[in-house]
């Protein structure tokens, strides 16, 4: 009886999943396995929005398995220690898992091979899983990613991408493999209250309501905060409970703006994960050092605060800040415009910001969240690394009747219009009665600012 090993990591998902195909087509009995590692508690990584969601994955994914006949095996510690212990007690021949990007991830990857070789078990690690291409398969000459997207979107948007999988009708899992219990939403402390839920099912309902309902005006309608016009696949994607690959087929064969502009997101995805799979170190440093100085010391410790609570007084920052504290989610035009504030108007380093992000969002993904904070902050790909996003103008821009600031921020729901943007405005106006914070600096000031801590802009 041959058997073979699945290690999920952050591909929950039995459709579109090569390594669980591969496994299934080449073993008579298989075990999908999932490792909760007290190494990612320890990076930090461990936040309650994403052990939500990723509770809501699991028993999803266990849920897909026993449909098929199979079930999860959950285990908990160190992943290695104990995919190798599943192999020597099932007498494994093989194990499959999905390639990742990170530095932990390769380092997991390397240990596990190599301990698996001692048992004379074969590792089998699958590109195509969690990106559409293959961080590496595109290259530019000379270099071993590409720095700038335009080039690496026409490039990657004329590469062939492989037919998705279907998923397996029935699986086979060995009697007597010990498993631990599979986690609830419920005993999660802290969650944001607006949380999605979790799981391939959903993520697949969400995917085929969006591909035949908003999908065709999203290239007009992705920066309308107060349209929420965007598609919130972001978290499934994430966690792989949906496949970039499938979207990227399905969005092609309905055709129009819509799908392309959506696709080109996800072309941004896979951009991301390509810089940081040969600039791992980007996680934490700059991608491109620049000269100049953050703002350190109590009042820069106090305007990160009022960050965090969303009470700069600056309405289109505020509310973003506070959608991402209700829902752990985000609008994408309102992560520039958070990110911007932060990095450039305020001048703190573009890392606090990344860190609180990553404590919330159940998004939360590093490739994707620090190199877009670097990008924002001018460390990173960005060709303009200078540009400054002025909030007043982006609300007055992307939330031209005021409807997403009137949402989020309640004190100035009784102004009318986009004079709702400019509070310190309005003549006559009784700032106390509000509850409203004044602006924390000037745009002019924090401009001048940002000219002589990190250069001209």
């Amino acid at each position: 009886m041959t058997v073979s090993v699945v290690l999920y990591t952050s591909d929950l998902r039995v459709h579109d999943h090569p390594p669980l195909r591969a496994a299934t087509q080449g073993a008579e009995e298989v075990v999908p396995v999932f490792v909760r590692d007290p190494a990612v508690d320890r990076a930090g990584f461990a936040a309650p929005n994403r052990l939500a969601f990723l509770a809501d994955c699991l028993e999803d994914l266990d849920r897909a398995m026993r449909e098929r006949g199979g079930r999860l095996v959950l285990r908990e510690g160190d992943t290695v220690s104990e995919v190798r212990a599943l192999v020597r007690q099932i007498d494994a021949d093989e194990v499959h898992m999905a390639a990742g990007v990170t530095a932990f991830a390769r380092r997991r990857e390397a240990r596990l091979r190599r301990a698996l070789e001692e048992d004379g078990c074969r590792l089998y690690v699958h590109d195509g899983v969690v990106t559409v291409v293959p961080p590496g398969d595109v290259l530019p000459q000379g270099s071993d990613h590409f720095a700038v997207f335009t080039p690496y979107f026409r490039r990657w948007a004329a590469e062939p991408i492989r037919a998705p999988f279907a998923a397996p009708r029935r699986l086979r899992v060995p009697s007597g493999v010990r498993s631990e219990p599979i986690p609830r939403r419920s005993a999660v402390a802290g969650v944001s209250p607006g949380l999605p839920v979790g799981g391939e099912s959903e993520g697949r309902k969400r995917l085929g309501s969006w591909l035949t309902g908003r999908l065709g005006t999203y290239d007009d309608g992705h920066d309308d905060l107060a349209g929420d016009a965007t598609s919130r696949l972001s978290p499934y994607f994430h966690f792989g409970a949906l496949s970039a690959t499938e979207a990227v087929h399905r969005a092609r064969g309905r055709g129009g703006q819509g799908a392309d502009a959506f696709v080109r997101q996800l072309c941004w995805r896979d951009f991301h994960h390509q810089v940081l799979a040969a600039r791992p170190r980007a996680a934490e440093a700059d991608y491109r050092s620049r000269p100049g100085r953050w703002r350190v010391g109590a009042d820069a410790e106090a305007d990160l605060a009022a960050w965090r609570e969303g009470r700069t007084g600056y309405p289109v920052v505020d509310a973003a800040m506070r959608q991402l504290a209700h829902e752990g989610w985000m609008h994408n035009r309102g992560r520039l415009i958070t990110a911007s504030f932060l990095s450039k108007t305020l001048c703190i380093d573009w890392r606090e910001g990344a860190r609180h992000f990553l404590g919330l969002l159940v998004d939360g993904d590093v490739a994707n969240n620090q190199l877009n904070w670097q990008w924002v902050a001018g460390t990173g790909t960005d060709t303009r690394p200078n540009r400054v996003l002025n909030p007043v103008a982006q609300a007055k821009r992307y939330d031209p009747d005021g409807g997403y600031v009137r949402h989020w921020v309640p004190e100035l729901a009784g102004l009318d219009g986009p004079a709702v943007h400019e509070p310190w405005r309005l003549a006559g106006l009784d700032r106390a009665a509000l509850d409203y914070p004044d602006p924390l600096v000037g745009l002019r000031e924090g401009l001048a600012r940002f000219r002589e801590l990190r250069g001209s802009a």
